[in-house]
């Protein structure tokens, strides 16, 4: 997997605008698609929800764009943490599981895990921490 050739994942060359002072890089996990063909995937991000990390990866948050955000009323910011962050993931788990699919060897080389595997995993994790909080 190559930085350059990649559109999973992204590391910063100038400051992140986000709110986070240390934001390194992101994941981008869930974007809409259009397949082209079976090979060409076109990335448009009128919808869209990264990872935002920091440089040694520890995850500072999500970041969802603003047609999310108007689709999700219950939520008043596009940059979540926490609890916030976990509710919005389960609420899109499905989607977000579908759309990392499509980039399958990235996934697995980042997270060592198949996106189903991973998402199966973590959709119990999340809603163990949500539970608990």
């Amino acid at each position: 997997m190559s930085d350059t050739n990649t559109k999973f994942i992204r590391k910063y060359k100038r400051v992140s605008k986000s709110i986070w002072e240390k934001d390194d890089s992101t994941i981008l996990l869930y974007s809409d698609v259009v397949l082209k063909n079976e090979d060409d995937i076109e990335l448009s991000f009128t919808h869209y929800i990264y990872i935002h990390r920091d440089n040694v990866g520890k995850v500072l948050g999500i970041s969802i764009s603003r047609a999310m955000l108007e689709e999700n009323p219950s939520f008043t910011e596009r940059y979540l943490e926490g609890i916030d962050m976990y509710g919005f993931l389960l609420m899109h788990i499905d989607a977000i599981t579908e759309f990392c699919t499509l980039f399958t060897d990235e996934f697995e080389s980042i997270f060592m895990l198949k996106p189903c595997d991973y998402f199966e995993a973590a959709e119990l994790h999340w809603f163990s921490i949500i539970e608990n909080s």
